[in-house]
Formats: structure tokens, sequence, C-alpha cells
């Protein structure tokens, strides 16, 4: 994936569990875990914003891209 999700260590920086997290932005800790593996193929910006709300980070803390051109990817907009 030419995204790279930080999230793990922006919640061990910010001593929060992925439980508390997930109550705090409104998704389940199942869609959490995914996100968190970097296995999400897509989040919505309302959910970005509220990640971002609650762990006091910048997107590009938790999302990075690689340089890469991932091949083969559905194409949302």
């Amino acid at each position: 994936m030419a995204i790279k999700v930080y999230l793990e260590d922006i919640l061990k920086q910010r001593g929060m569990t992925s439980k508390e997290l997930s109550g705090l932005v409104g998704i389940t800790e199942a869609n959490l875990s995914i996100l968190r593996s970097g296995k999400a193929k897509g989040i919505r910006f309302s959910t970005v914003n509220r990640i971002c709300y609650y762990l006091q980070c910048d997107i590009g803390d938790i999302l990075k891209f690689d340089g890469n051109l991932e091949e083969n990817e559905d194409e949302d907009v």
C-alpha cells in the first residue's frame, strides 16, 4: 500500500488505547483495528477529523505516502 498508517505509534505516544479512541471517534474497535493494520481500503474525512481531534495530531502524523503508485486499486474519489 502506498499509504502507510502510523496510528498505533500515535496511540502509544498519547497513552491511549484503541478501545478508548474507538469510543471517542464513534467507530467499532474492529474497524479501527483494520485501519491500524493498514488494511483499510478507505476512510471518511469525518473519521480522520475525529481521530486527529482526539489524538491532537495532524493527518500527516498518522497517514504517510511512501512515494509509490499502487496499481489495480479501486478508483474512489
